[in-house]
Order: C-alpha cells, then sequence, then structure tokens
C-alpha cells in the first residue's frame, strides 16, 4: 500500500508553517526500515510566538464545539488510523481501535461539561473549577492522535490555551488532528508544534505555561517535573511500566496464552502498559511456556498496514537495536518468523527476570513456588502502572490483585483498554504522577475557586 504523507507544519496564532529546524534523527519506514527524511522541529522564534499567544489567549470552549470537533473528526478516523499504523509500525487493525478514542475524548470532555464538572457547590457555597493557564501537552510516538486528543480534548474544556508538541518521530496524525481543531476554536487557543526532547524541555522550562501533561518515559517525566517544581506548577506524567502478569496455579492454559500473547505483542509491545514480566508457578513453567510460544507462533507478523497483520515492526531501527541488545545480554528464546528486511523483531521471552522497562516485544519469565513469593516478585520492581492476573478461581485472582501494588490490575484480561471508562488511571512509584481519566484529566487542567457568604460553619473567638 503507498501512503500520501501529509506535510509536516506547525500551526502558531493561527498560522501554518514548515517547521524550520532539522535534527539529527531521521523519520523511517518501519515497514521497510527506509529513511524518509531528517526529523524536524519547530524554530525557537517561533516557540517563543506560540508561548506569548498562548499568556494573552482566552476564550470558553463550549461542550457543542467540543462536539462539532468529533464530528468532524469522525471521517478523518481512517485516515488518522493508517498514518498512526504507518509512523509507529502498529498494525491497522489496532490504531484504527484505538482511533474511537480521536473523536471520542471530544465527546466525553463535553459530556463531563454538561454534567457539571467544571462546579461542586457545597450548601450554598460555590466551588469553582476554573483554567489555570496555557496548558502544555507532550505526547509519544506509540499512539500519537488517541493521547493527543485525550489531552488537548480536556485541556479545552477546561478553557486552558493548549500548545500541544508530539514526538518526531510519529509527527503526521498531528497535522491532520490540528487542521480539524483549528478550524472549531478561537486563534491562539491550540497550537501545534514539532520537536524532539530539547523542544519539549524549552516549552517546559517557561513559566508562562501553567500545568504540564507529559506521557512518555521515567527519564523524560523527571526532565517535566524538575523544570516544574521551582515554579510550584502542576504536572501529569504517566510514565513508564515493568508490568507482572502473575499467573496463579489454577490458570487456564489457553487463558494464560491468549493473555500473555496480547500483552506482549498488542502496539507490538511498545506500550508503557505490556508485560514485563511473567511470573509463573514453578509446577507449570514448561507447559505454560510452550502454549504461550504455540499462541505467539500462530500470530502474522507483517506491515502495519496491511489488515491481516497482528503484530508489525519497531518504530524505527534505532529502537529494534536496543531491543536486540537487551536480547544479545540474556538468554532467551524468540517465537515467530519476522520478514527480513524493516524494523521487526520477534516476540521473545527472558530466561529470567527483567528489572527494567524493555519497550518491545520482549518480557522476563520467573517461577514461584507459594503465592506470597508471586506478590513479592510483583512488586518487587520501582514501576507502579499496571498488573495482570490469570486464575480459574476469580475471587481468588482478585484477592491476589488487590495485594498488587499498581494503578490497575486486571483479572482474566488483557485488553488495552481500562477496565472502565470512568474509572482513574492512575501511577505508583516511578510510573507517573497524578491520575489520568475521563474526569481526572479535565480536573488536572483546573484549580478550585471557593466563593461565598460565611455562614453556619464559621467559628468566632470573640
Amino acid at each position: 500500500m503507498t501512503m500520501h504523507l501529509p506535510a509536516i507544519r506547525d500551526l502558531i496564532d493561527d498560522a501554518w508553517e514548515t517547521p524550520g529546524t532539522e535534527l539529527d534523527g531521521t523519520l523511517e519506514d518501519p515497514a521497510t526500515g527506509q529513511v524518509l527524511s531528517r526529523a524536524v522541529a519547530t524554530t525557537a522564534d517561533r516557540l517563543e510566538r506560540a508561548l506569548a499567544v498562548s499568556d494573552h489567549a482566552a476564550g470558553r470552549i463550549e461542550p457543542e464545539t467540543l462536539e462539532a470537533i468529533a464530528d468532524d473528526l469522525e471521517p478523518c478516523l481512517e485516515r488518522i488510523a493508517e498514518l498512526d499504523a504507518f509512523a509507529t509500525g502498529v498494525p491497522l487493525r489496532q490504531t484504527r481501535q484505538l482511533g474511537a478514542i480521536v473523536a471520542g475524548s471530544f465527546r466525553l470532555a463535553a459530556d463531563r461539561i454538561r454534567a457539571g464538572a467544571l462546579r461542586a457547590d457545597r450548601d450554598g457555597v460555590e466551588v469553582h473549577r476554573l483554567p489555570l493557564g496555557p496548558a502544555l501537552c507532550l505526547v509519544p510516538w506509540n499512539a500519537p492522535a488517541p493521547m493527543a486528543a485525550h489531552k488537548v480534548a480536556n485541556a479545552l474544556a477546561a478553557g486552558c490555551p493548549v500548545i500541544l508538541k508530539v514526538s518526531e518521530s510519529a509527527p503526521y496524525s498531528a497535522v491532520i488532528l490540528a487542521e480539524v481543531i483549528a478550524e472549531r476554536v478561537p486563534a491562539g487557543m491550540f497550537q501545534l508544534v514539532h520537536g524532539d526532547a530539547d523542544t519539549g524541555a524549552r516549552l517546559t522550562a517557561d513559566a508562562r505555561i501553567k500545568a504540564v501533561s507529559f506521557t512518555g518515559g521515567v527519564a523524560g517525566g523527571r526532565a517535566v517535573a524538575g523544570a516544574s517544581a521551582p515554579l510550584l506548577r502542576p504536572c501529569q506524567l504517566e510514565l513508564g511500566g515493568n508490568n507482572p502478569l502473575v499467573v496463579l496455579p489454577d490458570a487456564d492454559t489457553r487463558t494464560t496464552a491468549r493473555m500473555a500473547a496480547e500483552l506482549l505483542t498488542t502496539l507490538n509491545g511498545q506500550w508503557c502498559r505490556a508485560l514485563g514480566r511473567l511470573i509463573v508457578p514453578a509446577a507449570r513453567a514448561g507447559e505454560l511456556r510452550e502454549a504461550i510460544g504455540k499462541e505467539l507462533a500462530t500470530l502474522s507478523i507483517g506491515p502495519p498496514l496491511d489488515p491481516g497483520t497482528d503484530m508489525g515492526p519497531l518504530v524505527h531501527s534505532r529502537h529494534v537495536a536496543a531491543i536486540r541488545a537487551v536480547l544479545d545480554r540474556s538468554g532467551h528464546h524468540a517465537y515467530g518468523l519476522v520478514p527480513e528486511s524493516g524494523n521487526y523483531c520477534a516476540p521473545a521471552f527472558l530466561d529470567g527476570d527483567s528489572p527494567e522497562e524493555i519497550f518491545g516485544p520482549v518480557a522476563g519469565v520467573v517461577t514461584y513456588d507459594r503465592i506470597e513469593d508471586a506478590v513479592h516478585i510483583a512488586n518487587a520492581v520501582p514501576y507502579g502502572l499496571e498488573g495482570y492476573v490469570c486464575g480459574t478461581d476469580t475471587e481468588f485472582a482478585l484477592a491476589v490483585a488487590r495485594r498488587i501494588r499498581a494503578g490497575e490490575v486486571k483479572v482474566n484480561g488483557s485488553s488495552i483498554m481500562s477496565l472502565h471508562p470512568m474509572t482513574p488511571r492512575p501511577a505508583w512509584g516511578i510510573s507517573g504522577l497524578g491520575e489520568e481519566g475521563t474526569s481526572e484529566t479535565l480536573q488536572f487542567f483546573t484549580g478550585a475557586r471557593v466563593v461565598g457568604v460565611e455562614g453556619r460553619f464559621a467559628l468566632h473567638t470573640s
């Protein structure tokens, strides 16, 4: 399939321009490994203009406007899914599913506003949720359009002027998203910039930014937090994970194989909630690894734009090199055949634990003899994003899940979606700071103001 890519443009002060700075990195076609062009960044003077415009922008975005953006996005979702699949290597089948988040984020934000999310009065005392001010949304490359839509929709719903910076490795779908948003919101309320970590650092360091929502790696999150701390500025950080799948002694073999294979290969393993550590009963280790291997061997590994592909290539050749370096240092077993050209990496299990996040289709394997040991192993890393438990006795599996230190723990499930659209997406330990979610992200971009006439709760000391 020949892919027509949009021109990479930034949007600043209602004007579109081609980013004027070339970076050292390159953009590749993950399916072939072909270098397409140099990565680009918005120039320093344009970044300064974006900050100045955001600092003076104001305008309430009504629910009807958010819904209109969602309506306008609907005809673009297939194009956005194709662009994200091309840029990231994630199979089109999966980017299409995630595409529902793109338009859905604006509808959910509109629903929250209508439901009164910006007011929480108590006994005649007014509690207003007001916009913090200019918001910076920093989006990674693995699901660029859905993550951008979620952050931007909620920031706009809160009333914040938004600067969106997307990853230099996957810039295409953001242009389509920005074209739609720009048609519906006042000039200056939404701006799009491009660039790498240096661009993000330049924006994050500026005191005119009043809130930063970042999804990415631990190192990037620490940099955002470090820049925000002296400014006493809130930051929302969703970072990495080294997520355990605890397989209980009574677990069904087929369910275990399905869960492990899905968690290892969804988004080609390039997602923060992917499987990092498979924790299995020692007595069943051989049987379960064989079953998982057979499940992995059935997957179709190929070009991301092929509708029949189950697993595609990794985003960039440098990412493949990093994954292979991990495999070269460790004993491992790989499964399935991959094309000879392109940024492909077969799914693999290490012969032992993986103390760090790998961010690819690779996970460690650890065995246990007692349930207490399984829980200890699951909690023995500093991450705490996601956990998984597989077991036939659901009540016992839930009891084990409650002991795992993670923001969300799924029992007998491996979907990329949250357990419920209205539950928070928390992060523990070095997996992040604060909570994301349908309600939580909207609230993050606001501050409370309490107004009222002093009454029965007053304490007088005269």
